[in-house]
């Protein structure tokens, strides 16, 4: 999908927000985030003062300022590109004005060579390379036809599925979107440690997972003995949202209800969460799959796991040994048992069942 660009009602070329030398401090340190709360929902920026130290500089002291609060996202192209940055949208009595505002501000710094889906990068007048300043906007899907053409100071880590929602709104007939989506905060962070990396598996055994499905709750303890680098990396993409928005695409009464395939998923992972996901390990070990037994599903290969997971409604001996299974219900059969009766053509449910998400507790 080519976007096209533009700021106000004119078509130009797109870029963000840069810096001047006197906020080049607030950029170097520890990696840095912008938490941005909208309207719509949160999303988060990974900031790369590296790439782009006055842009990342002049977005960092704008936020900190709260001069982004109260602007709106005022263009966007479906699953494309959203705009937002603009200070004249706090007034919407200057409609006419949006995408010309907060520019002027920063010279010009390094082109990405690549526009990569959930790049953040600097809008700029055609023609005007020192034109950045507080305006940007955010590619959804890979643009080539954008390489080496503008600065990237960020690419978001979390909230695609926002964007995508904003991105989704209407627009008039001069391509300004004609509903508000607001930016009503932007936090400025210290990067949060990878979770759950430095952790010893004795560690990771006082946590439990809690599916919210559906169908209700399911609590599932950790087998960290029997399989502490898939109960590890389970964890890891938990608590990185992987698994929010899936859903039970198999069920098989008196076997096992399946779940987690990101085929299934409402929203494509980010670039952060794609890193994560990769070909696990077997780890095959002496639980009997019985009922609430979970186990990592897999294709032919024994490597093969990756995502998705199964939870065992019944006694399947045909799985011990040759499935990793890392964990069992706790808490929650009665989901379980929802699940399994769910009406179903085949294996598949007539209705979707969701797994909203998969939350890392510590266990009390």
């Amino acid at each position: 999908m080519m976007i096209r660009h533009s700021v106000g009602g004119v078509v130009i070329s797109l870029a963000l927000v840069a810096a001047v030398s006197s906020a080049r401090g607030i950029a170097q340190g520890a990696p840095r985030q912008a938490v941005v709360e909208t309207s719509a929902g949160v999303f988060v920026i990974d900031l790369a003062p590296d790439a782009a130290p006055n842009q990342t500089a002049h977005f960092m002291k704008l936020a900190t300022d709260g001069t982004y609060d109260g602007t709106i996202f005022h263009r966007v192209v479906k699953y494309g590109m959203v705009q937002g940055g603009d200070p004249l949208t706090k007034d919407p009595a200057r409609r006419t004005q949006y995408g010309t505002g907060g520019l002027n501000a920063v010279k010009a710094e390094a082109r990405t060579p690549k526009m990569t889906r959930g790049s953040v990068a600097a809008v700029m007048v055609p023609g005007k390379p020192d034109s950045a300043g507080s305006q940007f906007f955010i590619v959804l899907a890979d643009q080539p036809s954008l390489d080496n053409q503008y600065t990237v100071f960020g690419h978001i880590s979390d909230g695609l599925d926002v964007l995508q929602k904003i991105s989704e709104a209407p627009v008039d007939e001069k391509g300004l979107v004609a509903e508000r989506v607001e930016i009503k905060h932007v936090t400025i962070r210290d990067t949060p440690a990878e979770p759950f990396i430095n952790e010893t598996p004795e560690q990771l055994g006082g946590y439990h997972a809690v599916l919210d499905t559906s169908a209700g709750p399911i609590t599932i303890e950790f087998f960290v003995d029997k399989a502490p680098n898939t109960v590890r990396q389970f964890m890891r993409m938990a608590a990185t949202g992987i698994y929010t928005g899936t859903a039970f695409h198999r069920v098989a009464p008196g076997f096992v209800i399946q779940t987690g395939a990101l085929s299934t998923r409402s929203a494509p992972l980010s670039e952060k969460q794609q890193k994560l996901v990769h070909n696990l390990p077997p780890e095959f070990n002496d639980t009997k799959h019985v009922k609430g037994i979970v186990s990592m599903a897999r294709g032919d290969a024994p490597d093969s796991a990756t995502t998705s997971f199964f939870i065992c409604v019944g006694t399947s001996t045909a799985l011990d040994g040759v499935y990793t299974a890392f964990g069992r219900v706790v808490d929650g059969m009665a989901a379980v048992d929802a699940i399994e009766a769910a009406p179903r053509d085949g294996e598949t449910p007539r209705t979707r069942i969701d797994l909203r998400s998969v939350t890392i507790e510590k266990v009390k």
